[in-house]
């Protein structure tokens, strides 16, 4: 029968396409197609958890793209297999991300927001404090992606056109900024919403959370922008919902441990991996300023030496067994909490700004202000040790390159977020890092694309990387982006 019924299907279809001229009308087969058992409504809080599920891989993946980054950051070192921290071309695909979280971000959007579906998403407990929540979180990816390609495709994605043009990143960052401001205006004392595993609801934390990303996007574009940079950043600043300054306000996403375990127990505990350090550039940086975080950053306090051939990595690895795996063991349980963005990054981005004369805060009270929160999210905050660190030379603003040295902490208080680190980086130049041994090129100022733009949207994607090439290497990993210039 199920054989018969395709067969008068297509039969019918072929008739209508031989007789279109002949006035042969559209067949409305009804609701014979659908499936009785499967739900045709998006469930939004479902949506949004499965969204935020991986919200913290834009921290850290194994193995993946923010790995990568983390070598560019000097953050980590590779320990068998070395060919990224010695710049191997990484083609990379971000297909993954738009059909993911951006495309669950974007569903909450549309239901909520169509004259159709709207009355039932209120119906089914969704509301505008869940659109705002999904435009925070859309921005927060995208803001990400960018800053790893870019121009990507942005104005006309999620839209189900198929190949699509790439969107300049001055452009994006334009639009992202405006997205999070009205996203934090779009708030109301509506339902409480549902499916919110970061924040459990609380649209204070909510507001407070984009208006830092939007704070740190500004100052982001300093090279690019200072005038934008400079009122955007006033504006967020200045926003009567605040910004992130206690630890209590962190954006940290938290595992429940089972199916859903940290990132880096999962990696060191369930996948059994040995291929990751912390660099020898970081224990080296903690180490010399005699920093507590040392102890909090890695299993041990022995760096490895970054971007190493192969050969030499395994000798190193052989000879020191004890190497710093990164994250301390008691940091990494099954359950152990993971920072997106906290009070030291925003603190270290206030203390930057006005060293800038963005604004009229103390920089040293700012700069001081992040380094104890860093210390606090981290777990080795000890009011005298930060007294006397602080004396340091190196800490001290007093004397030397105060840029150098405000920017240099927060380096240090970004890590492990290898994309924010290295975007810091090629903002800035700080810290004075050194391409690995050997090595003709310098560290990458860009993520090249996989063939699935190349192959799937090679008109757009030709256009899209025409900035970026370098000597006769379109799309190269050296070329640099908008802020970058």
């Amino acid at each position: 029968m199920k054989n018969n019924f395709k067969y008068i299907i297509t039969s019918l279809l072929l008739t209508c396409t031989l007789l279109y001229n002949s006035g042969c009308k559209k067949v409305d087969f009804g609701d014979i197609n659908q499936n009785p058992n499967q739900t045709t409504e998006p469930i939004t809080s479902a949506l949004l958890t499965n969204g935020l599920a991986g919200v913290a891989n834009i921290v850290w993946d194994a193995g993946g793209i923010r790995t990568v980054t983390g070598y560019y950051a000097q953050y980590f070192s590779q320990t068998q297999y070395t060919e990224f921290s010695r710049y191997s071309k990484t083609s990379t695909n971000m297909d993954a991300t738009y059909a993911g979280s951006l495309n669950d971000y974007q569903k909450i959007i549309d239901y909520n927001t169509n004259e159709e579906t709207k009355g039932k998403a209120v119906a089914n407990g969704s509301n505008k404090n869940q659109i705002a929540t999904a435009r925070i979180l859309k921005a927060y990816t995208y803001w990400w992606l960018t800053d790893l390609w870019g121009d990507i495709p942005y104005s006309l994605a999620l839209k189900g056109n198929g190949t699509i043009a790439y969107d300049k990143q001055q452009d994006i960052y334009k639009d992202l900024i405006k997205e999070l401001k009205e996203a934090v205006d779009q708030f109301d004392a509506g339902l409480t919403f549902k499916g919110d595993i970061l924040f459990n609801g609380n649209i204070n934390k909510w507001k407070k959370f984009a208006n830092s990303i939007r704070l740190l996007m500004a100052l982001q574009i300093s090279k690019a922008d200072a005038t934008l940079g400079k009122a955007e950043f006033a504006s967020a600043l200045s926003h009567a919902a605040g910004l992130i300054e206690t630890s209590s306000d962190n954006a940290t996403m938290a595992f429940p441990g089972g199916t859903y375990d940290n990132n880096f127990y999962n990696y060191y505990n369930i996948v059994v991996r040995d291929d990751e350090a912390v660099s020898k550039t970081m224990t080296d940086w903690l180490s010399s300023r005699n920093d507590a975080r040392i102890n909090a950053y890695g299993s041990s306090t022995v760096g490895f030496p970054y971007g190493l051939t192969r050969d030499n990595a395994t000798l190193f690895a052989n000879a020191n067994t004890n190497f710093a795996r990164p994250i301390h063991p008691s940091l990494r349980t099954a359950t152990s909490p993971m920072v997106l963005i906290g009070a030291a990054n925003v603190w270290l981005a206030r203390a930057e700004a006005a060293f800038r004369g963005w604004t009229a805060e103390n920089q040293t009270t700012t700069y001081a202000k992040g380094i104890e929160e860093s210390m606090k999210q981290w777990g080795v905050y000890n009011a005298g040790a930060l007294a006397t660190y602080m004396t340091q030379p190196t800490v001290d603003l007093a004397g030397g390159s105060v840029l150098e040295k405000i920017v240099n902490q927060e380096w240090a208080a970004w890590y492990p977020n290898g994309v924010r680190g290295w975007s810091l980086w090629r903002r800035t130049n700080f810290p004075t890092l050194t391409a690995a041994p050997g090595q003709a090129n310098a560290i990458p100022r860009r993520m090249a694309h996989g063939n699935n733009e190349s192959g799937l949207n090679p008109q757009n994607w030709t256009a899209g990387v025409a900035g970026y090439t370098v000597g006769s290497e379109i799309d190269s990993q050296w070329g640099r982006m908008w802020w970058d210039n």
